[in-house]
This record gives structure tokens, C-alpha cells and sequence, in this order.
């Protein structure tokens, strides 16, 4: 085994050990500047790059004795003997070679050949071994190109396994399994960096018995997932993760912070005013939100819970108990629309306990906007409720304690410290309706603890989901017709706002304008992202009223719109939407006292995918198992959106077929973390070098900050 020097040596930067993986591509048996060009297309910069770069497909090439038999197309290794060559002089036109084997014939095709290099490698008369694709044209028999020729006593040449690369424009699988046959036959052995019970229990090799594996896989269980090369490789991948996500926390808890402890008055009259008891997820949701606040450590907590469990309740607690304590808090939302609503729900609250709560949007001009900033600044507004206004520079608190960010994934993490850097030690809440997969949970933000709503308000009825035909349209809308006359209210949504050439989908303003026909013009409001914020609110405030019984909207409406007597939800196009988006706009009813239903309409005849994503929202209301099940339908990234989430993206790890492997990651790396902090143990050392493997160089520098 090669050992580092001296560890104090090795703390300065990378092991000299990894230095020929972090060189230049071209230095590698055929990589030349063009190849090395195209490489970076598929995220290939550096020899380390494609170490971990595995084959997502296997060739078998075992030889056959004859074609004969064989299913078409297929690869096939069979030995022949040459026969005739046919020339073609026209230059559309190809290059044919008969041959035998041992039972039957078939045809070697060559288009644009050097027809002395043919002659030199297919001599008439004598045997050849080939190795390509047989197909069928003109129902004969052929092989085009062949992959490999070669002398009988020469077969060894032709590998019976031949791993398939991902490739780009410019690059074959032989440069790329030259290329990594040389990395691999240089391959150094590196210190042990995961913990030997677990790799005692999984049974695994060391890393660079498991790079060769999984380079070099002998059948097709070995490039699965789940073959023991990969789990270890994966498992590597995903501990580097969480161990930059626990450097990340542990830099955040050496922050200095404020304790923030309220004395329960304000939260008590807040309590004592409503007229239903929090459930105990939210009681418990509170309770570790305050002991984080008591801290002199900075929170960075995830409040995560269904749509309609009630996370809006948790939050303002949350507030008060910075207000109590003498702060001011904050609170952003990502539309204006719902930052009205919160704060109409909770002025009320507010109000009862005497706390100043005021909103700021984009709306705000003039004297009002003036008026506000100054009262933030003096302490007189104790609670904001706001949009992207509030990261504006001329937005400042007097002592700003809490920062609570709403449906968190619709801003990023620059917009989140730049809240958190409006006060001198301010704590940070970030809350989403959108249950998250507990690997993907894991994987995006490992570094937070997580409070989980796992329960629904007591008296919250379930919404029946139907699956209908958007050719039963016209029963639908008198199903509508007779709930207006009950006095319910509906909403409808639509995935456009208005008629596209391109795509056959149903438009906002032409449904809209269809139902006013249908039900009457003062029944029906529409509201979508394109209307301005002043016009959006009448059309919402008119059916918050009532005076509009029939919201036709996109899915501007997806995200906290609150009106209890909405008993209906129609989503027209129903196959268009994603699942988690379905879950979300169901939840837009089912808050009153009526039973409510959610109608799928959807254009047959339906995709497998769409069949299973519709009959799975029509099957339960749980959003946690809903999201698990869209994670398995569409992937990660999808779920999750990875140019907004900072989702990981993983080389070999895969989070929809190796989430448990997140989990153990995630404690391993916090017991590091606590155990020795400066990785300066031989474990740490190795961990280091894991580390700097994976390219996570700057969190090895945070290690020495602060």
C-alpha cells in the first residue's frame, strides 16, 4: 500500500498521490487535443474525470460457431473464411465481401473503403475472425463494418465483455477504453476513507479493486446499480457529498448566534384565539424551531409537510417567538399573490396578540414604501411579510432575528444567505409544500435539520380524485352548474394561458370565456401569471368573496391559495402536468367544510407514463408517497429541478435505486465531523483524500476557517 508522508505535509493541499489524476486528458493512450475537446462535452476535463466515468452497457462478444440461428440484429464473434470481394466503383454504392462459416454465408459491407486495406485484411481463400453487428437487408445476411478482423490465433485480441462508454461527438469507445485501460493499469492504492464495519457488512473491496470492477465487469449484473463494485463506488461518491454538506453545517454552527428565547405570552394569546388545537406534529415542529432559536448557534432548519398541514400556524410561532425575545422577523413568499394571503391570515393573529405586522412587495411606491422601510428600521413593524422586495438593499431591521423562507425551491441559495445577512446573526427557516423523497431530502439538504408535518388538521376530509375523459367535457361543466346552485365554488385549471398554434392544449382565456357562456359572465373570474399583480388580486379578492363562483386559472394558483368554500378542482390536460404539480393544485380544496373532489381531465388515448402518474395521484392522498413514486417515474433531477435545487449531480451514484446508502453517508459524515472536526486523524487523512478526489478542495480549505 502507498502511504502518505507526513500528514502535516499533506494538509497544505492535494496528496501528490491523486496529482496524475488531475493532469491533462491528452496525457492518456489515445487522447489527442481534438478527443480531449470532445471529452469535456461529457464532462470529462481530467483523467480523474473519466476514472469515474463507468460504462453504461456491456458488448458480449463470446464466439460463435455459426450465424445461423442467431436473432437479428445482434453482436456476433464468428469465425470465416473469405470469399469473394466485390468492388464498387460508384461512390454511393458499397464494398462487398462474401464469406463462410461454418454453416452458413453472409456479406462483409464497407462503404468508402481503401480497397488495398481490405484486400490486405480479407485475403480470399483464407480464415478470418469478425466481431460486429448482423442485420438483414435485401434479406441477406451482413455484417457493415466490422468491429474487430483478425487472424484466428489472434481471437484473444477481441475482448468477449466490452464495456460501452457514453460518448459524444468525436469520440469512439476505442479511445475511451484505451484511454482508461492506461488510467487502470496505473492505478495507485489510496487509504481506506469508509469505515470498516461498513465495509465489513456489505462485503466490499477497496477503491481501486472496485474502480478496476467496475471498468472492467465480466457480465451484465455487474454494471447494475446494485453490484458491489458500483454500491462501493456510489457509496464513496455520496459520502464526499454529505461530508461537504456536515462542513458546510459545522461552519454555520461556528457562526456566532443570538439566543432568541420568547416567554410563550404573545404565542399563548395566539393559541388560546383559534378555535382548533395545532396537532402534535405541529406542536413538535414549534418546540424544536424554539430550541434552536434558544441557541447561540445559528438554525438552518427545513420545515417540510403536506399541502394543508398547517406549516403557515408553525411559522408564525415561529415569528412571535423572535418577537417576544425583542426581534423583528421576516417572512418571504415567492408571488405576490401569496404574500397577500399570509398576510391576511395572519394579520388577524397578529393583531390579537398585539404584534405590528405589515407586508412589502413590489406594489409598495412612494410614501407607503418610505413609511414601511422607516418603521422596519425603528423596530415599529415586528413582522414582514414580503416577496423579492425584501432582498432589496434599501430594506433594513432594527434587529432582525428570523428569516423564514416559503416554498424554498423557488429561490436559491445566494438569495437566502443575502435574507440571512440582514441582521447580525439571524436564524433561517425554510419551508416547502412539496414533500421531498427522503433521498432527495438527504441529498439537497443534508446540511439542515428537518422538522416533518406529518399529519393533517383534524377534520380535514380527504379529496375524492377522478380520472375523466375530456370527452365527457360537457358533463363536467353541469356537474359544476349544480354546485354553483348548492353554493359551492370551483376552480379550473389550465396549462396555457391562451391558444397555441403548436400545441392542441386548452387556454385559460378560451376556457374562461367558454364557461362565462356556459354559466353565466359574473360566475366565472380568470387569473393568470401574465396579468398584473393589481388585477390578479381583484379577480382572487372576488372569489374569495364569493361573487365569482368558477376560478379559471393556470397554475398560478398551485402554491398556498387558500379559499375554504372551493369544493372542486378541474385540471383540464391533467396528462401534462407533473405529480408533485397535481398534488399541489389538488390541495387548493379540500380546506373547507364540504366534501371536495379533484376531477383529472385528460385527452386519450394516455401514455404509460401519464397512465401511471394520473392513477397514482387518483389513488392516495399522501403527498410523502406520492413523491416517492414520482421520483421512481421520472428521476431525481425532474423531482426536484437541478438548475434551481443544487441537487448533486452524481457520477455514478444513482438516488433512485441507492437511497439507502444516503443515509448511512449522512451519519457517517456527522459522526466524522464530530469526532474530528480537522479530519487530522488517519481516517481523516484518508477522508482528505476522498475529498480532494472528488474535487471538494474548497471544503477542505473551510476546515481551517474560522
Amino acid at each position: 500500500m502507498i502511504l502518505f508522508r507526513q500528514a502535516p505535509l499533506k494538509m497544505a493541499g492535494r496528496p501528490e498521490i491523486l496529482f496524475p489524476l488531475f493532469g491533462a486528458t491528452t496525457k492518456l493512450t489515445g487522447i489527442g487535443p481534438k478527443i480531449a475537446q470532445s471529452l469535456v462535452k461529457i464532462g470529462v476535463e481530467t483523467p480523474r474525470d473519466l476514472l469515474l466515468t463507468l460504462p453504461n452497457s456491456i458488448i458480449e462478444r463470446k464466439p460463435i460457431s455459426t450465424i445461423q440461428g442467431i436473432p437479428v440484429p445482434s453482436i456476433v464473434t464468428v469465425e470465416v473464411t473469405v470469399g469473394q470481394h466485390y468492388p464498387n466503383s460508384r461512390k454511393d454504392r458499397p464494398y462487398r465481401i462474401d464469406v463462410n462459416d461454418s454453416t452458413t454465408n453472409f456479406q462483409l459491407v464497407f462503404f468508402h473503403p481503401r480497397k488495398e486495406w481490405l484486400l490486405e485484411n480479407y485475403p480470399t481463400g483464407q480464415k478470418r475472425v469478425v466481431s460486429g453487428k448482423l442485420e438483414i437487408f435485401d434479406h441477406t445476411a451482413q455484417m457493415t463494418h466490422p468491429d474487430y478482423v483478425c487472424k484466428p490465433e489472434q481471437i484473444h485480441l477481441i475482448p468477449e465483455i466490452e464495456p460501452i462508454y457514453p460518448l459524444a461527438s468525436g469520440i469512439t469507445q476505442k479511445s475511451m477504453t484505451k484511454a482508461t485501460n492506461h488510467l487502470l493499469s496505473d492505478i495507485k492504492t489510496l487509504p481506506e476513507w469508509i469505515e470498516p464495519s461498513i465495509v465489513s457488512k456489505n462485503k466490499w473491496t477497496a477503491w481501486h479493486e472496485a474502480i478496476q470492477n467496475g471498468h472492467r465487469p465480466t457480465n451484465r449484473d455487474e454494471i447494475s446499480p446494485n453490484s458491489s463494485a458500483r454500491q462501493r463506488l456510489a457509496y464513496d461518491e455520496i459520502l464526499s457529498h454529505q461530508l461537504t454538506l456536515a462542513i458546510a453545517r459545522q461552519v454555520v454552527r461556528k457562526s456566532p448566534g443570538l439566543e432568541t428565547r420568547g416567554n410563550g405570552r404573545l404565542s399563548n394569546e395566539i393559541l388560546n384565539s383559534l378555535p382548533f388545537k395545532p396537532t402534535s406534529a405541529q406542536t413538535r415542529a414549534v418546540r424544536e424551531i424554539q430550541h434552536d432559536l434558544s441557541t447561540p448557534v445559528r438554525m438552518n432548519r427545513l420545515l417540510q409537510g403536506d399541502v394543508g398541514a398547517g406549516k403557515t400556524l408553525v411559522a408564525m410561532l415561529a415569528m412571535v417567538t423572535a418577537v417576544e425575545a425583542g426581534g423583528q422577523a421576516v417572512m418571504m413568499a415567492p408571488t405576490e399573490i401569496l404574500a397577500q394571503q399570509h398576510t391576511a391570515g395572519l394579520k388577524d393573529l397578529a393583531e390579537k396578540a398585539g404584534i405590528v405586522l405589515e407586508s412589502l412587495t413590489g406594489r409598495d411606491k412612494g410614501a407607503e414604501r418610505t413609511a414601511k422601510l422607516n418603521a422596519l428600521v425603528t423596530g415599529d413593524i415586528q413582522i414582514l411579510i414580503g416577496t423579492h422586495a425584501v432582498f432589496q438593499k434599501s430594506v433594513k431591521f432594527k434587529d432582525l432575528r428570523l428569516a423564514i423562507i416559503d416554498e424554498q425551491h423557488r429561490f436559491g441559495v445566494r438569495q437566502r444567505m443575502d435574507l440571512g445577512a440582514k441582521g447580525a446573526a439571524v436564524d433561517v427557516l425554510v419551508m416547502t409544500a412539496t414533500p421531498i423523497p427522503r433521498s432527495l431530502a438527504l441529498a439537497n439538504y443534508g446540511d439542515m435539520d428537518v422538522s416533518v408535518l406529518d399529519e393533517m388538521p383534524t377534520g380535514r376530509k380527504p379529496i375524492e380524485t377522478a380520472m375523466v375523459a375530456n370527452t365527457k367535457l360537457d358533463q363536467v361543466v353541469d356537474r359544476l352548474r349544480n354546485a354553483i346552485a348548492e353554493g359551492r365554488q370551483a376552480y379550473w385549471v389550465c396549462p396555457l394561458v391562451e391558444e397555441s398554434d403548436t400545441l392542441d392544449l386548452a387556454a385559460a382565456e378560451d376556457r374562461a370565456s367558454a364557461m362565462r357562456v356556459a354559466l353565466g359572465h359574473d360566475k366565472v373570474g380568470l387569473v393568470h401569471g401574465r396579468m398584473t399583480a393589481n388585477e390578479k388580486e381583484i379577480v382572487m379578492a372576488d372569489f374569495k368573496a364569493g361573487k365569482t363562483k368558477v376560478l379559471v386559472a393556470t397554475t398560478v394558483i398551485e402554491v398556498g391559495v387558500d379559499v375554504p368554500n372551493a369544493s372542486i378542482m378541474v385540471i383540464e390536460h391533467a396528462e401534462r402536468f407533473g405529480l408533485s404539480q397535481l398534488h399541489q393544485l389538488r390541495g387548493r380544496v379540500g380546506r373547507g367544510k364540504d366534501a371536495s373532489n379533484c376531477l383529472l381531465l385528460y385527452a386519450p388515448p394516455l401514455g404509460k407514463t401519464a397512465q401511471a402518474r394520473l392513477e397514482a395521484i387518483r389513488g392516495t392522498n399522501d403527498g410523502f408517497e406520492i413523491s416517492e413514486i414520482d421520483l421512481k417515474l421520472r428521476g431525481a433531477g425532474d423531482v426536484l429541478g437541478v438548475a434551481q435545487s443544487g441537487l448533486p449531480r452524481f457520477r455514478i451514484a444513482d438516488l433512485e435505486s441507492q437511497s439507502d446508502l444516503m443515509k448511512t453517508a449522512q451519519d457517517d459524515a456527522r459522526l466524522i465531523m464530530s469526532q474530528d472536526p480537522k479530519l487530522v486523524s488517519p481516517r481523516g487523512v484518508a477522508i482528505r483524500t476522498l475529498l480532494y478526489l472528488m474535487g471538494a478542495d474548497n471544503y477542505i480549505h473551510m476546515l481551517s476557517v474560522g
